[in-house]
């Protein structure tokens, strides 16, 4: 028969909901820190609605422009203070032009001059 260990640990992870509000009050945030950010989302399992024990976040960035080139840009920007490892990809507004429906279904949880949340 099993026996529990008081010492033994237990890893949890975060509900879905917790991340995603997690993310909403990141992205309102990087939305009034950063002028040039215009939208911010999500893709992958957490927008898909699969996510499980041990899924990241992939964030979408989009801003008004950078001088850095893509490789470099989400080294920029600190997600740190997500509950789950975090992805970021960061395109500027042309770039995205060509991206669009490139990474799936995205959840939009910023737009510059909106209230948008999941």
């Amino acid at each position: 028969m099993p026996v529990r260990s008081l010492r033994s640990c237990v890893l949890t992870w975060p509900k879905t909901q917790t991340v995603t509000q997690a993310l909403c009050r990141w992205a309102q945030r990087l939305g009034r820190e950063h002028p040039d950010v215009l939208h911010v989302g999500y893709f992958g399992s957490y927008a898909r609605g699969d996510a499980g024990v041990g899924s990241d976040l992939d964030i979408v960035i989009i801003v008004a422009e950078s001088a850095l080139p893509f490789e470099r840009r989400s080294a920029c920007w600190d997600a740190t203070d997500l509950p789950v490892p975090a992805d970021v990809l960061v395109y500027t507004a042309t770039e995205w032009q060509t991206m669009q429906g490139r990474l799936g279904k995205i959840v939009w949880v910023y737009t510059k001059g909106s209230h948008v949340q999941a």
